[in-house]
């Protein structure tokens, strides 16, 4: 009797752990979705920043680039001296370069004023396909750019495939390019070729960047001022990979003037 008794006592208490344990559990899960649908929150905002900021810099440096080829002032003040060029060239290197080494250091917004000022520069110094292609030419080069970086982009987002592999290879690929890119100065009778991997090189970065990009968004705690600069980055580096895929492209089938 004592023994039945004893266990009729402990029943509630056993009962009461096993609520607690359920409470404990049903409330991890909880957390654990709301952390879920923080954090993918937390993503979207982020990847969609990336590709505002892109798109907003390719229109600032569209516009840019055209407003100076339609003015006779500034295209004589950049093209009539040879030194306006090269100041507008070292200044862009300058840009991406420090805007990389300090990101850390500076605030959201002068990263962001930079990353403008970059695409401005930028626009200037691409003024010159204006005077070198016709204007339907450059058209069908930007669209063709436009369509091929859309289905790479999506490919390096949507792929499973790890493609970490591809970004040593493409860097090398991109030095090398960079060293023929020299050497056709003296030969110019490789340009064609280095064309088509040119455009070869710059999809693949594409695809590359944009998983990289993918990753770090997914694995950020919040979207803080941090994480933004970081997606701020991620939107230079495919602002880069489609403005040299469009040069690229536009070698190819772009006629001149």
């Amino acid at each position: 009797m004592s023994f039945a008794f004893s266990v009729y006592l402990c029943s509630p208490n056993i009962y009461q752990t096993k609520k607690n344990m359920d409470y404990e559990e049903l409330n991890y899960q909880v957390t654990s979705r709301e952390r879920e649908l923080e954090m993918s929150t937390v993503f979207a905002t982020l990847m969609r920043k990336v590709y505002l900021w892109m798109t907003l810099a390719l229109v600032i440096t569209g516009f840019t680039a055209y407003a100076v080829a339609s003015r006779n002032s500034l295209t004589e003040l950049i093209y009539g001296n040879s030194n306006v060029m090269w100041v507008l060239i070292i200044v862009e290197l300058a840009l991406v370069i420090g805007i990389s080494a300090a990101i850390n250091k500076i605030s959201l917004t002068v990263a962001t004023l930079l990353f403008v000022l970059y695409s401005v520069v930028n626009g200037a110094v691409l003024s010159s396909i204006f005077f070198v292609y016709t204007a339907e030419s450059i058209y069908v080069a930007f669209f063709v750019a436009a369509g091929t970086f859309a289905v790479t982009s999506l490919f390096g987002y949507f792929t499973k495939k790890d493609l970490s592999t591809w970004g040593r290879i493409l860097m090398m690929a991109l030095i090398g390019l960079i060293i023929a890119s020299i050497v056709a100065i003296f030969v110019p009778s490789i340009n064609p070729l280095l064309s088509y991997i040119g455009v070869a090189i710059f999809v693949g970065l594409t695809a590359y960047d944009t998983q990289k990009i993918k990753q770090m968004c997914l694995q950020a705690p919040d979207a803080g001022e941090s994480m933004q600069k970081l997606a701020l980055l991620g939107a230079l580096s495919l602002y880069l990979d489609f403005i040299n895929l469009f040069l690229y492209l536009l070698r190819i089938f772009g006629r001149r003037e």
